[in-house]
């Protein structure tokens, strides 16, 4: 028999963030998070996704042990602004018994119906700079720290339970060898003086801080046309400034500006801390931050984050600007694979800016729909 339990009390938040260390505990894939930050993910103190955000999390028992959990989210901006009458779930893992995938996955579809709400979409995080969709290739490969790993059962899980596909995602990979200059070094000098643009470089993170606000603003333009994109707000801005950008080396934070010093580009690339992370097994002490320290200064692998362009520059290489700023500094710190997070497959526009680096398609995922009105 399966018991179903709303996580009410601390003990519940941090068993519900440790059950996929078990689920996963013989997976050479699955790459943990910090257990302290995930806890701090779905504190409403903390996260100011919940000024304009519901979540319920649930744990599914049997024989008295935790065999499942889920999130179950409503976005408020996006059904009351967007008209997306959407119930969103995340955070959704389970042992291969389709009685507790469905037993989980009703309790989101009862607080969807009891608010109105037409469909179910999942797995998704609170916004579009949180994980999304659920693995259908690419189950041999190390999972990136911003991305979900899941069994390869999980999808005939959402199919008994009359899910569909709703959206598909890809991610690729590409050697740093096959970036050749003469791709964008002459057309990056054309467009910097066509446009009249420069490139801004940093080497500390005080430097990034006065163009972060910036950034979100033009990642919230440039984005907007995306299919369920809900915009971050100033109170999110400052948030996610905190959590992702002391992350990030600031030589890898690239912004390019106008005449008027009018931010009209920037992207953002990381270090790859998987395998630091999987020595830490979810703990910042006493050694988890000496792995993702070294991580970060001296990881031959880079994942591209974020890239954003403003609607009146895009299709003006100004791409050619960001990748002549990235070379110099992969080619000193001897990068040898970059690696791109999941992207719509629809997007067409992202795909083109890529297309001369020859990227292989490493991992597919998919997000599902179900309607409960």
């Amino acid at each position: 028999m399966i018991t179903i339990k709303e996580v009410k009390t601390k003990k519940d938040l941090k068993a519900f963030v440790k059950f996929p260390f078990k689920l996963y505990k013989d997976s050479k894939y699955w790459v943990p998070p910090i257990i302290s930050q995930e806890i701090k993910t779905f504190n409403k103190k903390e996260n100011p996704v919940f000024n304009d955000a519901n979540a319920s999390l649930f744990l599914a028992y049997k024989n008295n042990e935790i065999v499942g959990r889920i999130a179950a989210i409503i976005n408020w901006l996006e059904v009351k602004n967007q008209n997306q009458r959407k119930m969103r779930f995340g955070w959704f893992d389970f042992i291969d018994d389709l009685d507790v995938s469905k037993a989980l996955l009703n309790e989101v579809e009862k607080i969807g119906k009891s608010n109105g709400l037409e469909y179910t979409e999942g797995p998704v995080g609170f916004s579009n700079l949180d994980k999304v969709g659920v693995m259908t290739e690419g189950f041999d490969s190390l999972a990136p720290m911003i991305t979900w790993y899941n069994h390869p059962y999980y999808v005939k899980h959402y199919e008994a339970a009359n899910y569909e596909v709703e959206k598909s995602y890809s991610e690729s990979k590409f050697p740093f060898s096959n970036v050749k200059p003469e791709f964008f070094l002459k057309a990056q000098e054309l467009i910097k003086k066509r446009y009249q643009l420069k490139a801004l470089k940093f080497t500390k993170t005080s430097e990034v801080m006065p163009y972060a606000d910036k950034m979100f603003d033009l990642f919230n333009e440039s984005y907007a046309s995306l299919a369920s994109f809900v915009a971050i707000n100033d109170v999110q801005k400052a948030y996610f400034k905190k959590k992702f950008i002391s992350f990030v080396n600031p030589e890898y934070i690239k912004f390019v500006v106008d005449k008027d010093d009018k931010l009209i580009g920037f992207a953002i690339v990381m270090p790859a801390f998987a395998k630091a992370l999987q020595k830490a097994k979810g703990r910042l002490f006493p050694f988890g931050f000496k792995y993702i320290l070294d991580a970060k200064k001296n990881s031959k692998d880079v994942i591209f984050y974020l890239i954003g362009i403003h609607p009146d520059y895009q299709n003006k290489g100004v791409h050619a600007v960001i990748f002549n700023e990235y070379y110099d500094i992969f080619k000193q710190k001897g990068i040898q694979t970059c690696f791109r997070t999941p992207e719509l497959e629809d997007n067409i526009a992202i795909h083109q800016i890529w297309k001369h680096f020859d990227p292989v398609v490493y991992k597919r995922r998919k997000t599902f729909r179900k309607t409960i009105s």
